[in-house]
Formats: C-alpha cells, sequence, structure tokens
C-alpha cells in the first residue's frame, strides 16, 4: 500500500512542511523522535500519515509532551504496518498483555488457517469493510484526540467529519494544511 507522511514544523514565520520516510521508525516513541528532530525550540510539530485513501493520522509533539494523536478509522489503520505505529493500547483502550490480545490473535491465525476447513483469508477479507471491531480488536472509526487541533482553528467537529464516510483522508490533510497556512508547501512535497 502506498503512503504519504509529512512533517509540518512550526516556526516564527510559519509552518515548515517536509514529507519524510517512515521505514526507520517502528514505535510511536521513534515518531516523537522524528519529530522533535525537526523543532526549533520546542515548538509544536505535527505529522501526518496518509495510507492510500484508506485512513489518516495526525500526530502532534509539543516539546517533551506526550504524543497526541487522531486517526480517522481505527480498524483501516489497524490493517496498515503504518497503523501499528499510531495505534497505541491507550488509543484503542486495551490494556498492555492484555489476555484478550493473545486469544484475538489465536483465533485469527486459527481462521486464516485453510486445513482445518473453518475460513480463509479470503473470508476475512469480505469482514475489512464491516463497521465492527476486527479480530485485533480496534474499533472502527475515528479514534483518539478530536481536540488536536483546536489550536490552530480545527474543531473537533470539524475534523470527525473529515474522517467521516466518503471522506477522503488525503482532502483531508490538504483541508488542514490550508487551515494552517501550509496547503500550498504541503501539496508541493506531496
Amino acid at each position: 500500500m502506498a503512503y504519504f507522511a509529512a512533517v509540518l514544523a512550526r516556526t516564527e514565520d510559519g509552518w515548515s512542511v517536509n514529507e519524510t520516510e517512515l521505514d526507520d521508525v517502528e514505535t510511536l516513541a521513534d515518531l516523537a523522535d522524528l519529530a522533535r528532530e525537526a523543532s526549533e525550540e520546542e515548538e509544536t510539530v505535527l505529522v501526518f500519515i496518509e495510507q492510500e485513501d484508506a485512513w489518516f493520522a495526525v500526530v502532534r509533539v509539543d516539546g517533551e509532551e506526550d504524543p497526541r494523536i487522531f486517526v480517522s478509522d481505527g480498524a483501516a489503520a489497524a490493517r496498515s504496518a503504518y497503523g501499528e505505529i499510531v495505534l497505541t493500547d491507550e488509543l484503542v483502550g486495551r490494556s498492555p498483555g492484555d489476555e484478550l490480545d493473545d486469544l484475538d490473535n489465536l483465533v485469527a491465525e486459527l481462521d486464516d488457517d485453510p486445513s482445518d476447513g473453518s475460513g480463509s483469508a479470503s473470508d476475512d477479507d469480505e469482514d475489512d469493510d464491516s463497521p465492527v471491531a476486527g479480530a485485533d480488536g480496534v474499533p472502527a472509526g475515528p479514534l483518539g484526540d478530536t481536540e488536536v487541533l483546536t489550536e490552530f482553528g480545527i474543531s473537533a467537529k470539524a475534523l470527525l467529519a473529515m474522517s467521516g464516510e466518503g471522506a477522503v483522508p488525503g482532502d483531508a490533510l490538504s483541508e488542514i494544511a490550508e487551515s494552517l497556512g501550509c496547503g500550498e508547501v504541503l501539496e508541493a512535497v506531496r
């Protein structure tokens, strides 16, 4: 799946926008470190991640504070290697080491085993678009801090509207960048 990621660092002159690669980013801590490297004097940094118009995430890093995360569709992000970076246990409502996670993973593996005749990977693919949580327990729809961008004039209601049914993640990120005053710069690096 194709993805796009950009780091938007707030500066005295506005926003600096740079496309970035996530190949070496494995955890949210790695992503936060990448964002902090782009920051001047611990200013706000936003990381945009979009995967093939299936979902998007906005990660906000303010200095050494914990990152704030918004994901447009948790279930879609859960099916992506890059979604694993932003779908923390806290975000999806799991306790680290949850025994249910292990059980869900075992059930998913057994369902995918064609040798038992009870299911196949193609059967699971039909369920991918369902609005209920998948085998990994990640709910469909928006997750996280809906107020991550209110300081920049994007209300929780507006952010949720950009994530609603029929919304296009790439368009949402463009709209957010326009509100920040760096829409043209984002499109130039896209």
